[in-house]
């Protein structure tokens, strides 16, 4: 992608919803060149799309906005991954890749892990609150839902800060115009972490436990603490990375772009102070007025229509959920920000049929758990007069680069 091509996407990409709703105005899809995709805003068009994966496929869903520089490349051919992950498959394969995640993910585990939660956010927050100032995204955003779904999956806490710098130095690698030194680089963080995470799951392997890396060894392996063939290390890695980085950089964005949000209308933070009862509507408005995933990749297995526009087979869609949640015929005054809104939970934030998060809930109760502790212990927070928001450009964790907060 060239330069100006970049640059143009990544005012898209910070600031998305003039886009969508001139697409929403316009007869059919509109076509944008700095996706190289069809642009699905509608919520009506977005849902069928959802419900017809046999003729929308996932198989583009991560594909990357910049690709590698060949030596980049190389680099990434010396660790471990790039296989098909759940959120790129169709049909019976990406029901087997989701299988052991819906249960790792069960209500019963999310709950069990919830205590821990509670007890990492509480004291994130003892490491600040008398300070009168923090940065939250560094602070608190960024380290509690790594640490959560470490904690869940299983690793070893001291490793959990390392995966998740690896997890945003792919995300780098692949969305963002990087130098070829500084792309080896990221290449080199990545791989490190990929032989990592090997490393946990032969360790594993050998010794499994309750948890949910041994619920996806055995989904790939089989029971028992046989030695795990190259492939199937290339597979466990892949889908492990995979679920490592939806599990924290979507929440770190989801708590990000709610504090964002609510502070920057005070009253609805006075009322949700007030009435802590509110939070779980404030959550669901938050996600929706400002959604995290903004949207996937599909592309069209055969050719349809979408819409009243004819797609020809192969044809690449950009289904744009942060879109679709602004689109009033689903959402009465859409562009305002409301924790009283009734029906706000009808959103598209978390997905929808086969390829519906199966992470929502932990990341609904994570943001319940530093809501609760926000409005509890700093109903005087506020943003800090003397900064510049600037959300960070991509579509995929769409969050505030930073965000300087007082009281």
């Amino acid at each position: 992608m060239d330069r100006e091509l970049h640059a143009r996407l990544d005012e898209l990409q910070r600031d998305p919803y003039p886009h969508y709703a001139r697409a929403r105005a316009a007869q059919g899809l509109t076509y944008v060149p700095e996706l190289d995709s069809w642009l699905v805003v509608r919520d009506a068009d977005v849902r069928e799309v959802l419900r017809r994966p046999e003729d929308f496929s996932s198989a583009n869903a991560l594909r990357p906005d910049v690709m590698p520089a060949p030596a980049a490349l190389a680099v990434l051919a010396g660790g471990f991954g790039g296989r098909p992950v759940v959120v790129t498959a169709d049909g019976a394969p990406h029901q087997a890749l989701r299988a052991p995640i819906v249960r790792g993910l069960s209500p019963a585990r999310v709950g069990a892990v919830l205590p821990y939660a509670a007890e990492r956010a509480a004291a994130l927050l003892d490491g600040f609150e008398k300070d009168g100032r923090v940065e939250l995204m560094a602070a608190y955003a960024g380290k509690l839902p790594g640490d959560v779904i470490g904690r869940l999956v299983g690793f070893d806490p001291a490793d959990v800060p390392a995966l998740v710098h690896g997890g945003h130095r792919l995300e780098e690698l692949l969305f963002r115009p990087l130098a070829e030194a500084e792309q080896i680089a990221a290449a080199e963080d990545v791989v490190a972490m990929s032989h990592r995470v090997d490393a946990f799951v032969r360790a594993r392997r050998a010794d499994p436990r309750e948890d949910l890396v041994t619920e996806l060894i055995t989904s790939v392996a089989g029971p028992g603490d046989g030695e795990l063939t190259l492939d199937q290390r290339h597979e466990l890695v892949a889908h492990l990375q995979n679920l490592l980085i939806a599990g924290h950089l979507t929440t770190t964005a989801l708590i990000g772009t709610t504090l964002l949000h609510l502070l920057r209308h005070p009253r609805q933070w006075e009322l949700l102070c007030a009435h802590p009862d509110r939070i779980p509507a404030a959550i669901e408005e938050a996600a929706r007025y400002d959604t995290a995933l903004q949207g996937f990749r599909r592309v069209t297995t055969r050719a349809v229509t979408l819409a009243g526009t004819e797609l020809p087979a192969g044809s690449p869609v950009f289904l744009a959920f942060g879109g679709a949640n602004r689109d009033g015929s689903r959402h009465p005054d859409p562009d305002d920000f409301d924790i009283t809104r009734t029906a706000a939970a009808r959103h598209l934030s978390f997905g929808l049929g086969v390829h519906a998060c199966p992470g929502s809930t932990l990341a609904r109760e994570q943001l319940r758990i530093t809501l609760e502790l926000l409005t509890r212990r700093m109903p005087g927070l506020r943003l800090a007069d003397d900064q510049r928001i600037i959300m960070r450009p991509t579509l995929i964790h769409r969050s505030p680069e930073t965000l300087d907060l007082v009281w």
